[in-house]
Parts: C-alpha cells; structure tokens; sequence
C-alpha cells in the first residue's frame, strides 16, 4: 500500500507461467491473471506461485483460463503455491478450474499465511476429465493438500489424495458412493476474514449453496476459518462456487459481489 493504493512492489516470472495485469472495473481490486503460455502442465512440469500482499494493501489472483494437467506417462506435474497477507492486507486467490486428463499426475500444495488482522478469500475447482468429449479422469494420481496459518499458528488443513492402490484403482474411487459418487468436479473455497469471525458467515453461505441444484455440498467453520465444498456436474460446481465467492468478498469485505470478466469468458 503506497499513497493510498495497492502498487507492485516486485514480480518475477519465467516461462510458461506468466502474469498480466487487467485493468479491474471500478471501485475493485487490483487484479493479477496467471497465464501458461504452453496451454497446459505436462508430466515432469514444475511450478512455483508466490504471492505476497503487504500490509494494508489488497489484491485478487485468478487464472486467464482452466489449468489443463495433460496425460502422463509417468512423471508427475509439481505446483507449489506460497500465498500470504501481512496485517491489515487482503489477499483473494480465485483461479478457474483444473482440468485433469486421464492418466494425469498431479501434486499440487498450497501454504497460506495470513497475519493477525488480515484476511484471504481462495480456494480450487478440479474437473476429473474432459467431460465434454466423454472423457474421465479414471487413472493417475491427484495429490492436493492445503494448509493455512494465522499468526503462524496451523488453524486449518486438508490433503486429498487419490490414486490406484490395495482398496481399488482410480476409477473405482471415484465411481464409490461414500468416495465422488461419479462426480465430474469438486471444489473448495476457503474464508479467513480480517476479525477472525467466519462463523458469523456460515448461514448466509448455507443458504448461497442451497441454491445450486443438483449438487453435494456443504459448509463449516472452525478456528476463525470458514471452508465450502462442492461435489457434482461440472458446471454446476464451477457456479456454485463463484456465487459464494461473490457473496463471501462482499460480506467480509465489502466489495462488489462479483469475479473477473476472465472468469466469464
């Protein structure tokens, strides 16, 4: 935050991943767009994101498309995500799905730190397969793992993790009622607000989910951190989510109810 608006102070980026920087619609955020100039991850790719927002300033990170994860042979696609907020920032981090081939490979983490006065709004949609061309995501691994810290103190975490082992391979996983029931996408969408009072969210984002059709989904809060679910058809999910997203931006922080033109494209 320098003269009264959030300027960038540093930014290092190396092919094939890229920044641009859109020009945002009045009266909103700074916003940061992650470009893969390859058009995809491929097996053996490694990316590091990191993002640090200073204190008091505020910005929103999407992506300019989905992050396709391509067929693997072997390999595992890497992605390393270090996202924080220093007191009094605001940081959201708000990229459109991932796609993930089948017989993808993919292990992807992701560290938030927020400091005590600070807040973050983020979280991920996976797609498993190309649903349009009658592809699922029936073989291969997805590992994704979450952390996020307050004060650096661990308040919340979650790791995902499905791949063929001695209970079945990964198409009996993700066909198995008490597993994904066959679901095409799931996402989750993480709240830390600046007072730490996230269960004062919880009913208006029960009733935000309510709305979708169609869908498995629920929400929780603990330790001053609110955590969605989706589990579903694609589209639906991808909805759903962005509505809470819009709903939960404005509730906590008072910004428009509303995403990057990016995220309708």
């Amino acid at each position: 935050m320098r003269d009264g608006a959030t300027r960038l102070t540093h930014l290092y980026e190396r092919n094939p991943l890229r920044v641009l920087f859109p020009a945002p619609p009045a009266g909103d955020l700074p916003i940061a767009a992650l470009v893969t100039t390859s058009g995809g991850l491929v097996a053996g790719d490694r990316i590091a994101v990191g993002v640090s927002v200073g204190e008091g300033a505020a910005a929103h990170v999407t992506g300019s498309a989905a992050e396709k994860i391509y067929r693997s042979t072997g390999a595992t696609t890497e992605i390393s995500q270090h996202l924080s907020a220093a007191a009094g920032g605001w940081l959201e981090f708000l990229p459109p799905e991932t796609i993930l081939f089948d017989r993808a490979r993919l292990r992807r983490t992701t560290r938030v730190e927020v400091a005590e006065g600070a807040g973050f709004l983020g979280g991920g949609i996976v797609v498993f397969g190309r649903i349009a061309m009658g592809e699922r995501f029936s073989a291969g691994l997805l590992h994704e793992a979450w952390e996020v810290h307050r004060g650096r103190r661990l308040v919340w975490g979650d790791a995902l993790h499905v791949a063929a082992s001695a209970w079945g391979d990964v198409a009996a996983v993700m066909a198995d009622p008490a597993c994904f029931a066959g679901a095409e996408a799931c996402a989750t969408l993480i709240l830390a607000p600046r007072n730490g009072k996230a269960r004062a969210l919880i009913d208006a984002a029960r009733e935000s989910q309510r709305q979708s059709a169609g869908l498995r989904a629920g929400v929780t809060a603990l330790d001053g951190v609110l955590v969605a679910r989706w589990l579903g058809p694609a589209t639906e999910v991808r909805r759903g989510y962005a509505e809470l997203a819009c709903h939960l931006r404005a509730a906590a922080m008072g910004l428009p109810p509303r995403l990057p033109r990016l995220w309708h494209a």
